[in-house]
């Protein structure tokens, strides 16, 4: 979280995505202020390893230097879910070394994957 630029929340986020190859890729949120155009933490993570070439991972970590442990918003549930197992393990860590560790499918219940469109019938 270091390295996040969050002049607007003040909610620096960093995460570690571990791809099946056993590397790790880092990620920090990159705020805007048009605020749609913020990049969480956990894309940026996501997005640099698979410029890497990785497509397939075995856990998160999402680190605030906050007292509250964070989960993954939304939007970032959906992307974990497009690379990542329902039974992938999503953790939370922060400045107290206090952890929490969810599955994706606990955060992300009935997800929807690329199996949907797989399976779509073409009009």
């Amino acid at each position: 979280s270091e390295q996040a630029y969050a002049p607007y929340s003040k909610f620096p986020v960093g995460v570690a995505v571990q791809a099946s190859s056993g590397k790790i890729y880092s990620g920090c949120n990159v705020e805007n202020a048009s605020y749609g155009g913020t990049i969480c933490a956990e894309r940026n993570a996501i997005a640099a390893a698979v410029v890497a070439g990785e497509r397939q991972f075995v856990g998160l970590m999402v680190y605030t230097p906050q007292d509250q442990l964070t989960p993954p918003c939304g939007i970032c549930r959906q992307v974990i879910a497009e690379f990542f197992t329902p039974d992938s393990p999503v953790r939370s860590c922060n400045h107290l070394e206090q952890q929490q560790e969810w599955t994706l499918e606990q955060l992300l219940p009935s997800a929807f994957t690329p199996l949907f469109l797989a399976n779509s019938k073409k009009i």
